[in-house]
C-alpha cells in the first residue's frame, strides 16, 4: 500500500505575530516555526498504518514552502515515515487553497497512492480546503474530521466527528483520502536513534513551477490584526455595593438604563 501524508509548516501559536511590510501576510523574521498540529495527528495514523501492514505499506511525506520546512519533514520521517518530497516555494505563503491542492495533486497523480492523509486544516489560514480539493482533483473518496481510523487494505472505516458532539462512521473504498484531528490518536516523541535514522532517508526537492499550473481563485487583499477594544473594568466588593456600582455605571456610561 502507497502511502502519502501532506504536512505544513506553521508558525508557533505562542509567538508574537505582526504584518509583514507587503501587509498580506506574517514578519516571519522572529517566528518560530513547528509541524502543523492537526498534520501531526496525521503522520502518526499513517505511520500506524504503516507498522499494521509491515512491509507491505510506504509512506511518503510531502510539504510545500521554502527551505525551513525541510526541518518538518525531518521530524516526520523521525516519527516513521520512509521518504519526504519538498515542493520547494518560496512564495507558498500566497498561495491560495486551490493553488496548493492542484500542486499536491499535480505531484500525487499517477504515482498510485492509496491513501493520502492530511490535517483538518492549517493552524495558520485554518480554511479546511485542501484535502477536500486534492480529493476532488484525484477524483477519489473522501472523509474529515477523523476521529477514528481502521483500514483492511480494501476500505477505511472513519469515524468523523460532527456537530453537538455527534459521531457519524463511513465506510469508504480505496483509493480514498482522509483528513485528521485532535482526538484521532496520541502523536509520538522521535526518538535519537529515529531522529538519526531520518537523516539518511531520501529527501526528493522538486521546483513548484514543475507541478503548479494554475492561477489562485482567491487572493488576500489585507493583513491585519483585529481593532483594539475599550479596556474593561473590575470592581470588586460586597455584592449589595457591586450592584449599586453597576446600575451607577451604566446610567452614566450607557444609555441601558436611561
Amino acid at each position: 500500500m502507497k502511502i502519502l501524508v501532506c504536512i505544513k509548516q506553521v508558525p508557533d501559536l505562542e509567538s508574537r505575530f505582526k504584518p509583514n511590510g507587503s501587509k498580506l501576510w506574517y514578519d516571519e523574521a522572529d517566528l518560530a516555526f513547528r509541524m502543523n498540529e492537526y498534520d501531526e495527528y496525521a503522520v502518526e495514523q499513517a505511520v500506524r498504518l504503516r507498522e499494521q501492514l509491515g512491509d507491505a505499506a510506504d509512506v511518503t511525506v510531502l510539504s510545500i514552502g521554502p527551505d525551513r520546512v525541510g526541518e518538518a519533514l525531518k521530524k516526520a520521517m523521525a516519527m516513521g515515515c520512509d521518504r519526504a518530497v519538498h515542493i520547494a516555494d518560496p512564495d507558498a505563503l500566497l498561495r491560495d487553497p486551490w493553488q496548493i491542492a492542484s500542486i499536491i495533486a499535480s505531484f500525487a497523480g499517477g504515482r498510485g497512492f492509496d491513501l493520502i492523509f492530511t490535517g483538518m486544516q492549517s493552524q495558520d489560514r485554518g480554511s479546511a480546503q485542501v484535502g477536500v480539493l486534492v480529493a476532488e482533483l484525484l477524483g477519489i473518496s473522501c472523509s474529515t474530521t477523523l476521529v477514528g481510523f481502521a483500514c483492511d487494505g480494501e476500505y477505511v472505516i472513519a469515524k468523523r466527528e460532527l456537530e453537538g458532539g455527534i459521531k457519524g462512521v463511513v465506510k469508504l473504498r480505496l483509493p480514498a483520502l482522509v483528513t485528521c484531528q485532535l482526538g484521532l490518536n496520541v502523536p509520538r516523541y522521535p526518538t535519537l536513534p529515529n531522529i538519526m535514522k531520518a537523516k539518511r532517508k531520501e529527501l526528493l526537492v522538486i521546483p513548484v513551477a514543475e507541478l503548479l499550473a494554475t492561477g489562485p481563485v482567491a487572493a488576500t487583499v489585507s493583513f491585519h490584526p483585529p481593532m483594539r477594544k475599550g479596556s474593561g473594568m473590575v470592581l470588586e466588593g460586597d455584592v449589595s455595593t457591586l450592584v449599586e456600582q453597576v446600575i451607577g455605571i451604566l446610567k452614566e456610561k450607557t444609555a441601558v438604563l436611561r
